[in-house]
């Protein structure tokens, strides 16, 4: 590591934030701290990582800010013995790794180390994903329903058939869709879902 690589620890815990701050004192990693989400949201940063004390809610937040906000930093969710799910269910909503608390100094620093140079070749597609969810998170179970159906090639008439609503009905959450996925056409909304990992 050549320059200093910025941390933000986001953690309720004073006692584990001072333990981690002190942990890292003195290495190429500055760590700045926050108390929740809401804290750091209020000022985002333009770059750096972020190390996550993941309560199952931390974690998701964060993620859905990047997507609104279009701006994706890797995350780094941690916890005290986690079990396979968290860190399973962490990975999947986008963190770029994890680790168990009480963690090494050496070991922390291989983990930021490593997500830095993860980042570089993910960024852009973790911000495509992040901002795709986002927009995806705002269209009803419905809709959802319909733009799967859209993606997988279905028309209006089989998209019908499966729910058991009229193509009509079709018609009208298909235009709800687009508008809220800010999509010009058919197509960009496919994109999204795909992005989103809607579809495969």
């Amino acid at each position: 590591m050549d320059a200093a690589i910025s941390l933000f620890l986001i953690d309720e815990d004073v006692r584990r934030r001072a333990a981690i701050s002190h942990c890292l004192a003195g290495s190429p990693i500055h760590v700045e701290p926050f108390e929740n989400p809401a804290e750091i949201m209020a000022r985002w940063p333009s770059k750096g990582l972020l190390l996550v004390h993941d309560d199952g809610t931390t974690v998701a937040a964060l993620l859905a800010h990047m997507g609104t906000a279009g701006q994706w930093l890797p995350v780094i969710g941690f916890a005290e013995d986690p079990s396979p799910r968290m860190v399973v269910q962490s990975v999947l909503d986008g963190a770029i790794d994890y680790i168990a608390w009480p963690f090494e100094r050496d070991e922390i620093i291989r983990v930021v180390t490593d997500a830095e140079q993860k980042a570089e070749t993910l960024g852009s597609v973790k911000l495509r994903e992040a901002m795709a969810r986002s927009r995806v998170d705002r269209l009803t179970r419905r809709e959802r329903e319909v733009l799967a159906g859209v993606a997988g090639g279905l028309s209006n008439r089989l998209i019908a058939d499966k729910l058991a609503i009229s193509p009509r009905t079709v018609e009208i959450h298909r235009a709800n869709m687009l508008t809220k996925m800010g999509a010009q056409h058919t197509s960009d909304a496919i994109r999204i879902a795909i992005e989103a990992s809607l579809v495969e």
